[in-house]
């Protein structure tokens, strides 16, 4: 039988490393959030998060939930899309952001 057809408990998640597609790190399984109504994953709680990543704020919380819409592929490890590494950059200044001298 095709090990992809054999459903996997949920729970194997747990522990599992998240990279964005790009490779970065992004952070650790650490539970899962789920919508018992709809049985469906609905987040990834992670946790020991890459610092580049999550501002001094995050950092200082116990983690974040990223949204089971963002993963795209689950094996070893857990790789969502790239919109992870754009929350990790600062906002480009724009002229309108600009102050006068």
């Amino acid at each position: 039988m095709d090990t992809e057809t054999i459903p996997q408990e949920i729970t194997t998640l747990v522990g599992r490393e998240v990279y964005s597609k790009n490779g970065a790190f992004v952070g650790e399984v650490e539970d899962i959030q789920l919508n018992l109504d709809r049985q469906s994953v609905t987040g990834l709680a992670l946790h020991r998060l890459n610092n580049e990543l999550f501002d001094a704020e995050v950092q200082s919380a116990r983690g974040v939930i990223l949204p089971y819409r963002w993963v795209q592929a689950v094996g070893d490890v857990v790789i969502v899309n790239g919109i992870v590494e754009r929350l990790g950059q600062p906002e480009e200044e724009t002229e309108e952001d600009e102050l006068p001298a």
